[in-house]
């Protein structure tokens, strides 16, 4: 529990060091995933890159991102692969994302990213197992902002250790993700 605590802590002044126009938040989501025998739900936090983050600029798109930390809850079905047996874990994570856009923040985006993800503990589920707390989580997706408040995304997670140790068969969901930006 305390390494949970001091990871938060660590993302909440990550989040206000990079801070660039005084806003510490941009945007709040809520996101709820499915794996074979796993079930995920997350809230998160992003933060828009500075202005002058932004790369091939043409037609009204360009490429720009954003800093993204999270809680998750994960609701392992098959424990230890024994049928019915649960158990559940906390994921917290930090990720840069890349994303694809309009430059007026409107419309179809796609994105991409990888960050870094501490579970509470090992995951031991339905013949899988991540043997490490350590875990990289990236993500490819797609989505829609419908004005400049709401946005409905797409997404396929993946966590790994990176073969850091093994048991590492990896974890893999389809997500969705309703968004709300401020």
């Amino acid at each position: 529990m305390k390494k949970i605590i001091a990871a938060m802590a660590a993302l909440v002044a990550a989040q206000a060091a990079i801070a660039a126009d005084g806003k510490l938040v941009d945007t709040t989501y809520g996101e709820f995933g499915s794996a074979s025998k796993v079930r995920m739900g997350r809230l998160g936090a992003t933060q828009d890159w500075k202005p002058s983050w932004s790369w091939f600029e043409s037609n009204g798109t360009h490429l720009t991102g954003y800093w993204d930390a999270s809680v998750g809850y994960w609701q392992l079905r098959q424990y230890k692969n024994v049928p019915g047996d649960k158990s559940h874990l906390v994921d917290i994570g930090f990720t840069p994302v890349f994303r694809f856009e309009n430059t007026n923040k409107l419309g179809l985006y796609a994105e991409i990213g990888i960050g870094a993800h501490l579970l509470s503990h090992h995951y031991d589920n339905n013949d899988d197992g991540l043997s490490t707390a350590f875990q990289f989580g990236d993500h490819i997706g797609i989505g829609y902002v419908f004005n400049k408040n709401w946005e409905i995304a797409l997404k396929m997670q993946h966590f790994s250790n990176g073969s850091i140790k093994k048991p590492n068969s990896g974890v893999d969901y389809g997500v969705l993700k309703l968004a709300y930006r401020f």
